[in-house]
């Protein structure tokens, strides 16, 4: 592919995922994009390795596979512990996720993030040339895109939050978020998924900052920024002929075998405790208990690899989990049926495309969440001519674009065992009409929609000119 004559991509994340052959299935959407920009444009993915060092050297390591350049550092110890583990998880993500309740203020997690991000910045700024377009993506490096004005970095950056951004009270009560604000106008460019994300923002920065916000522009001091709404999709194209491959049709059959002619619902999430596991395990149980004649007839596989193990809340919630499906199972299992099949670990995506396809219903519920891709992901996997039925919470950031769906609210046990009896029941014309305008979205706002219209609106943005040079103009 011949590169963009215009200027080189250095995309900057946590962790970077190297390119994958197209049948590894294992590549997640961010991932897929992300390669498919650097590939079109050329340039560098930058990030952590996910390795540990005794010392910080800042050495990075280069590689190249598909066309795809990526550069990675070690990290101290410390650096995981604080950066990683402590802000990034336990400070930013349940406070981001409304959970104020769950959240860690700790000042050496606080002190561990900056040292960490300022690492990032030192290291990468000389791999930087004068006209690349710098993208950086997450709640792990806020604060990067200051770091890299500080050391003579003139080149236009955007930043894209792929979490939610909580409301101004919420936001309030982290220290130092008025800091943590203003870094951000350093950007030229940052992008939410939905408007709702965006709007948090603006609230808190006009309402506790004093900004101005006017035609998509917030402006705090001398400091402008875009702001918009780019909700990311998936690679329909693909994940659509990935249901269809060999992977995904041998899973089918293993789903269909093993269901012995029963709906299945399936749920596909990362043990946490944004996602809703429990609640959804709790409206499940009401449904068996309000339509017992369903029972032996549906079962609920719920994949749930486990994350970040070393945090505390994370071990928690695999516990709560293991003890309620536990006594689901022993209450309401007969001796050739059990209403939840539990699965502690991760699968490929065509193989997840395979289980998807064979499922009567795709059951999405976060109980907050700044897209979520499982939900496109099932509907592109659906077979056209007897489509499942998506349930989705109408708190997940992709309830914006997917009002085909049953919304639900996921804190809801009865709302969620009505709408699993609405979808058993629903006619295949109404599950194929819901179905085919979900996948028309699905497949026109896609992946590569998301980041050319994020590129496209950076490279727009106008060059920063830091104050002491605006005077010797």
């Amino acid at each position: 592919m011949t590169r963009s004559t215009e200027s080189r991509l250095i995309v900057i994340s946590n962790r970077v995922s190297a390119p994958k052959g197209s049948n590894s299935g294992s590549q997640g959407g961010l991932a897929v994009a992300l390669a498919a920009a650097l590939r079109e444009n050329g340039g560098i993915w930058f990030g952590w390795s996910g390795e540990v060092t005794e010392q910080f050297t800042g050495q990075i390591n280069f590689q190249r596979e598909q066309g795809v350049t990526t550069a990675v550092v070690d990290l101290e110890e410390q650096d995981v512990e604080e950066y990683y583990e402590g802000y990034a998880n336990r400070t930013l993500w349940p406070l981001f996720h409304y959970r104020i309740d769950l959240a860690e203020y700790e000042r050496e997690f606080a002190g561990g993030y900056q040292r960490t991000n300022e690492r990032f910045a030192d290291t990468v700024r000389p791999l930087i040339e004068p006209d690349d377009l710098i993208w950086i993506q997450d709640y792990h490096m806020f604060p990067l895109g200051a770091e890299l004005r500080r050391r003579g970095c003139q080149n236009q950056i955007g930043f894209f939050l792929h979490i939610p951004w909580p409301p101004r009270r919420l936001l309030g009560t982290l220290p130092g978020a008025q800091a943590l604000v203003e870094s951000m106008f350093e950007y030229d460019l940052i992008g939410f998924h939905t408007e709702e994300w965006l709007e948090s923002f603006c609230d808190y920065a006009t309402h506790e900052m004093g900004a101005k916000i006017e035609n998509g522009v917030a402006t705090l001091g001398d400091r402008c920024v875009r702001l918009i709404a780019d909700p990311i999709g998936i690679d329909a194209k693909e994940f659509a002929e990935a249901s269809a491959g060999v992977q995904a049709r041998l899973a089918f059959r293993r789903m269909r075998d093993s269901a012995d002619g029963r709906d299945m619902i399936v749920g596909v999430d990362r043990l946490d405790y944004s996602k809703g596991l429990e609640e959804r395990f709790s409206g499940y149980e009401r449904f068996l208990i309000e339509h017992p004649e369903e029972r032996k007839e549906v079962f609920l596989l719920q994949i749930a690899p486990p994350s970040r193990v070393s945090v505390e809340t994370y071990r928690r919630i695999r516990n709560s989990l293991e003890g309620l499906s536990g006594r689901i199972n022993g209450e309401y299992a007969d001796v050739d049926w059990v209403p939840i099949r539990y699965v502690n670990q991760g699968y490929p995506r065509d193989v997840l495309a395979g289980i998807y396809r064979a499922a009567k219903i795709g059951l999405v519920t976060p109980l907050r969440d700044g897209m979520n891709l499982v939900a496109k992901e099932y509907v592109a996997a659906q077979n056209p001519e007897d489509p499942g039925v998506l349930i989705l919470s109408k708190f997940a950031g992709a309830a914006e674009q997917m009002q085909e769906a049953l919304l639900i609210n996921p804190y809801s046990a009865e709302e969620i065992a009505d709408a699993i009896q609405q979808a058993l029941r629903m006619s295949k014309d109404e599950r194929i009409r819901r179905w085919t305008v979900l996948m028309d979205g699905v497949q026109r706002e896609d992946v590569t929609w998301w980041a050319t219209r994020f590129l496209d609106a950076l490279k727009q943005a106008r060059p920063v000119v830091t104050a002491p040079e605006k005077a010797g103009m």
